[in-house]
């Protein structure tokens, strides 16, 4: 007798419904539906968490379950917020400049209305027309296409090139590092055709909108980003619950033995190295709209080491796990440097949340590697094995 996915993975249909509560809990609440509980900026918040909740499941996938520890899936993560942001600021800023020549006696040519946008836009870093990346900034068909697929294609020829030569290990981790600082050296750079430091600004503007409230656009894109995890979370249970992902956990445990087996390790590895880089475009390309801005520090080797962290604060190789080690450094994050953390003033000197989250974030990963190894999600397993423990041995009283 076959059952359906949801009675195969109960945890996904509990997953599901909490995130569907939590999304329709907070919608009723926010400030764009009239109840004006939660303000704007937190709903905001709320909705880039659920993005990194989204890019810690991609990160799972490829360090929980297959054992590649990548210091660079951060820097997909950014591309797909590059991506749409290029859309997004080049409609914004051609609305501006057809509002501002439309006054003029004669109207504009195309080319006066390109040029004006080009001047817009790249004039903070000496520039006056569009570079060949932007040739397809006008189309958002084609730019949400390349959310994809740019993340994808650079996983897929990093991915080909580093696996077909066997590297492992930590030289694989240094590598994606080093991928990912190179990646934004040249994007700070102000001939990269990206603003270099500047990078793009007033994502949160959607264009041919401007008489909706933020109040709103938070909402839809708290939806948005829902949608987005809800998807991504049974995608990737799909994944790990049938015979891929036992090969990748075997991979992950004893990678000889796999090829040994007649599996190709390095097409497998090559697989998930580049669809988790998709999902992490995806979750960038909601993420950034909703921060207003991204620029090359974004995408920092430091960013995708804090990716690992939030894996392994919640616990690798548990889809739940990713998502609430990412959820619980988001929020706390944004308590602690958004100011809401009191000081504690200990005479000698006072400790200031907003420079010492960081030590307490290293601090806090450094003693759940040491004491709680399978992380925060290792406590919901261990409630249910007490659970299942409890019940076998109560049917085993009530047997004669």
């Amino acid at each position: 007798m076959q059952h359906s996915f949801f009675a195969r993975n109960p945890s996904v249909l509990v997953f599901v419904s909490l995130l569907a509560l939590f999304t329709l809990g907070v919608t009723l609440l926010s400030e764009g539906m009239g109840a004006d509980v939660i303000s704007t900026s937190m709903i905001k918040t709320l909705g880039k968490t659920l993005c990194l909740c989204l890019v810690a499941i991609a990160m799972d996938l490829v360090w929980g379950y297959t054992g590649i520890l990548s210091l660079g899936h951060f820097a997909f993560f950014g591309l797909g917020g590059y991506m749409i942001g290029m859309w997004l600021m080049y409609e914004r800023t051609r609305d501006a400049v057809l509002a501002s020549l439309s006054q003029a006696t004669l109207p504009p040519t195309p080319t006066e209305v390109q040029n004006a946008i080009a001047h817009q836009i790249f004039g903070v870093v000496g520039g006056d027309s569009f570079p060949l990346i932007w040739a397809f900034a006008d189309s958002l068909t084609l730019q949400l296409f390349l959310v994809v697929a740019v993340p994808g294609l650079l996983a897929l020829v990093f991915g080909w090139l580093a696996f077909r030569s066997r590297v492992t290990g930590v030289y694989l981790s240094i590598l994606t590092q080093a991928m990912t600082l190179a990646l934004a050296l040249y994007l700070f750079q102000n001939d990269s055709g990206l603003r270099g430091n500047n990078g793009l600004s007033g994502l949160q503007n959607l264009p041919g909108m401007t008489g909706v409230p933020q109040s709103l656009v938070s909402i839809w894109f708290l939806w948005g980003s829902a949608l987005a995890l809800g998807l991504g979370y049974m995608v990737a249970a799909w994944v790990v619950g049938g015979k891929f992902g036992s090969v990748l956990r075997g991979i992950r445990d004893n990678e000889a033995r796999v090829r040994f087996l007649g599996y190709s390790v390095e097409g497998y590895k090559l697989v998930v190295f580049t669809g988790t880089a998709c999902v992490a475009g995806i979750a960038g390309a909601l993420y950034y709209p909703q921060a207003g801005i991204i620029n090359p520090a974004e995408m920092a080797p430091i960013a995708s080491i804090y990716l690992a962290v939030w894996v392994a604060i919640g616990g690798r190789g548990r889809l739940y796990g990713a998502v609430i080690g990412a959820a619980l450094v988001s929020i706390l994050s944004s308590w602690f440097t958004g100011g809401q953390a009191p000081d504690i003033d200990l005479g000698l000197f006072t400790i200031q949340w907003v420079d010492w989250w960081q030590v307490v974030l290293g601090l806090g990963f450094v003693l759940v590697t040491l004491f709680a190894p399978n992380g925060a999600g290792g406590l919901f397993d261990l409630i249910t094995r007490r659970r299942v423990a409890r019940a076998k041995q109560n049917s085993g009283e009530k047997r004669p």
